[in-house]
């Protein structure tokens, strides 16, 4: 089996450039497309229970974005340094598993790769597995590196 299209999400943390390099590795050995995407949540106050102010919200995208942006400006260095170019992307939205599901079905990819924390036990139960979560609800192969 021969991949396409590999998508590879970024949050910043360390076990997603550890899965970067994967996909890196996995889209030079095929000569895939690869693109990586970091999620921005436009509003993550919403159902909160306090107020704030529109000055808040503001410093937080424009930190958010900021952030996003240095991360997938990470990853394309590490794609260039092997010889590959990478298609970055910021998805606005929620942050969450049925995020990158609608983007990899929106960039018909066929492989998603991504990090996992392996958590476990009760850090597990209260934080969730965003992976465990993708890999659950797509019909995308993911391959999930673990940390």
């Amino acid at each position: 089996m021969t991949y396409q299209h590999i998508l590879v999400p970024i949050d910043g943390s360390e076990i997603s450039f550890a899965a970067a390099k994967q996909a890196i590795s996995i889209a030079k050995s095929f000569g895939s497309k690869l693109t990586a995407i970091s999620l921005v949540a436009e509003d993550p106050f919403s159902g909160s229970d306090f107020y704030y102010s529109t000055a808040m919200l503001k410093d937080y995208i424009e930190e958010a974005y900021a952030n996003a942006e240095k991360a997938l400006k990470k990853v394309s260095d590490i794609a260039l340094e092997q010889g590959l170019t990478i298609e970055t992307k910021i998805v606005k939205g929620i942050v969450s598993a049925d995020t990158v599901i609608e983007s990899a079905d929106e960039l018909k990819t066929d492989l998603i790769v991504m990090g996992s924390h392996g958590r476990k036990g009760f850090q597990k139960f209260f934080l969730g597995s965003f992976a465990q979560d993708v890999l659950g609800r797509t019909h995308t192969p993911v391959l999930i590196v673990k940390q």
